[in-house]
């Protein structure tokens, strides 16, 4: 099967040559699809000078957020199975294998990347990870799942599913918002253990408590009022 690999982009300038060229590496059959959600930092820059013909790039003319983002990705999309993948080297394309292995012999339609599963992960802050433990029980009780790890940037799916889900948060809303819609259509999902490298403040990383209030709203909106 054909993966599409796509690639939401803010702002990265100091790791999406790296991104690319791990994702490049991987093994599977795979489009890559990067698109920049208006970077201010230079990354924009380079990937308009960007001329490697197997990764395709699209851009937004101002910051849109991480749903926006994806939402261009996934209408571009030919794969037979969806890929996120965030820019910022938390997460390793050398999981793809295990990743998609439960799509490919046919036991799921969905797999999450679970960074509490016993893969080898950064040692970081206490009170995210409490936050992201509230957020998956609060998502698991409107859902009626029993995920580990609801806001897991690893999510995989097929990509006949994008036929049927109509993405409407532009920010970090779409986690919570995707696996709702997942757990309505009654998919199949399984989570796999992954490797995580979490990045501090000072290294980049962009999520703050203000995004896990919102989360919270949206496993509440997600559940009655979409």
């Amino acid at each position: 099967m054909k993966l599409s690999v796509v690639i939401p982009v803010y702002n990265e300038i100091s790791t999406i040559q790296e991104i690319l060229n791990r994702v490049r590496s991987a093994p599977q059959d795979k489009e890559i699809i990067v698109v920049d959600d208006g970077s201010t930092d230079g990354t924009r820059e380079w990937l308009e000078k960007l001329t490697a013909e197997d990764v395709k790039v699209l851009f937004h003319s101002e910051n849109k957020g991480k749903g926006a983002a994806l939402r261009t990705g996934f209408e571009q999309a030919t794969g037979d199975i969806v890929i996120i993948q965030d820019a910022d080297l938390e997460y390793d394309p050398r999981d793809y294998d295990c990743l998609i292995g439960p799509i490919l012999d046919g036991r799921a339609d969905v797999v999450f990347g679970s960074r509490f599963l016993g893969g080898p992960h950064r040692v970081l802050f206490f009170w995210h990870y409490v936050g992201n433990k509230v957020l998956t029980i609060l998502s698991n009780m409107f859902t009626n799942l029993n995920l580990t790890d609801m806001e897991t940037g690893y999510k995989v799916f097929r990509a006949s599913l994008l036929k049927e889900i109509m993405i409407r948060s532009s920010r970090f809303g779409f986690e919570p918002e995707i696996t709702a819609k997942f757990a309505k259509l009654k998919c199949r999902i399984y989570e796999v253990p992954i490797s995580y490298s979490g990045r501090v403040y000072e290294e980049g990383k962009k999520i703050t408590w203000r995004d896990g209030l919102a989360a919270l709203f949206h496993v509440i909106r997600f559940k009655f009022f979409d």
